[in-house]
């Protein structure tokens, strides 16, 4: 199978245009994503569709070869003219930032600056840290996620396979499984010692396995700290550094004034269905729908879609009191509306007593149940049921 050719058309065409309309902007653009999620790709398409001035120039710092030609980075940089440079895996050489910054300042200057670097690199709180104190007010950042259903055609597997390509387009569910406990295992023993941290393997897949067990739960450090036989910091130093890699997202919880007792701590969520599912030894849609997760595995994978597929400047969060009122998702839009928003598995959704009185108590613009079936329902208190996709075609509206 031909991944390169695949993944190019299943790319969402916006994050190429967001990319260019970056570059255009900015003298450097990060893109972030966790490994085998189609970074590269992203950037040889970009390469490739430049068809005004000198071809960009792609170096992988991977790469022995590409890499000792950056033995005297700044002669090297500076020879390469105007061109657009994508330095790929910039992680392994945090010490270019301070070189390119020069090279900037020097074409600002010169009254040229946008699109001069595109440096792809998997999230660290090294490379973020550094980039950002060196590269302060030139760089923008935008993150590439696994594929979502705006790019996927078959729901059901991106939902059980995850969204990484090669997992998704495997041969079978027995491959696609096999990819993703290799990149689990490559994630544990070779990526996150490279990047710094000093964490036994086995212990951070144990604490990864935890989480995947708790999808979609209020984070109780205490607890896994218990379980685990380790400190409470210890706990938020590994949290920290999964939240980092873009591996798990970490919900915040809503404030507001309304005179209730609200859960203060956020949920934690493995980004990556597929993830979940082998983490549990789920390997297939029939294990998974027989399986206690499925629940909150269904969750993960609606929420973590519909906040990918929001306009830039949407705030995320849930909302739950002590009394039980709860929203799984709200969604504060750019254009001031705040979406309340209900996960269901059930193919008959019925609405909670708790999400009408949390609707109630924020004044919610619109509120939505998410469900697995195509057909959009009506239900009482205003609150209206519909498939993920018109959900997320409702959200891509906004983008225009």
């Amino acid at each position: 199978m031909d991944y390169e050719s695949i993944i190019a058309r299943m790319i969402s065409r916006r994050l190429l245009y967001l990319i260019q309309q970056r570059l255009r902007q900015f003298p450097a653009v990060g893109l972030l994503g966790p490994r085998q999620v189609g970074k590269t790709t992203l950037a040889r398409m970009i390469q490739q569709s430049t068809n005004d001035g000198p071809k960009p120039e792609y170096l992988d710092l991977e790469n022995p070869v590409d890499l000792a030609k950056l033995e005297d980075p700044g002669a090297y940089l500076r020879s390469r003219g105007r061109r657009l440079l994508i330095l790929d895996e910039i992680q392994r050489s945090p010490g270019l930032f301070q070189v390119l910054r020069g090279i900037i300042d020097e074409r600002i200057q010169q009254g040229d600056a946008p699109g001069q670097f595109l440096l792809l690199g998997s999230a660290s709180i090294d490379l973020l840290k550094q980039s950002s104190e060196s590269l302060a007010g030139r760089i923008a950042y935008e993150e590439l996620p696994p594929l979502d259903i705006t790019e996927a055609t078959n729901h059901d597997d991106l939902w059980v396979r995850g969204g990484f390509p090669a997992s998704l387009l495997a041969d079978s569910d027995e491959q696609s499984s096999t990819w993703r406990e290799n990149f689990i295992s490559t994630y544990l023993e070779r990526d996150i010692p490279q990047l710094g941290p000093r964490v036994p393997a086995e212990t951070l897949r144990h604490f990864w396995t935890m989480l995947a067990h708790r999808q979609a739960s209020i984070h109780n450090g205490a607890e896994l700290a218990r379980s685990l036989g380790v400190a409470g910091k210890t706990i938020a130093r590994y949290l920290d550094l999964l939240v980092d890699l873009l591996l798990i997202r970490r919900l915040p919880p809503h404030h507001a004034n309304i005179g209730k007792r609200l859960v203060k701590s956020p949920k934690i969520y493995l980004r990556d269905s597929g993830l979940v599912h082998t983490l549990l030894r789920i390997e297939d849609e029939s294990s998974l729908l027989g399986h206690p997760i499925v629940g909150a595995s269904w969750e993960g994978f609606v929420i973590e879609n519909l906040i990918r597929l929001s306009p830039p400047r949407t705030r995320a969060s849930f909302m739950r009191t002590s009394a039980g009122a709860e929203i799984d998702l709200l969604l504060e839009l750019p254009n001031n509306q705040t979406w309340g928003i209900e996960v269901k598995r059930s193919s008959s959704p019925q609405i909670s007593k708790g999400f009408h009185i949390a609707k109630a108590d924020l004044n919610l613009d619109h509120a939505f149940v998410v469900y697995p079936g195509k057909e959009r329902i009506p239900k009482p208190g205003g609150i209206e049921a519909m498939g993920l996709t018109e959900m997320s075609e409702m959200l891509m509206d906004l983008h225009r």
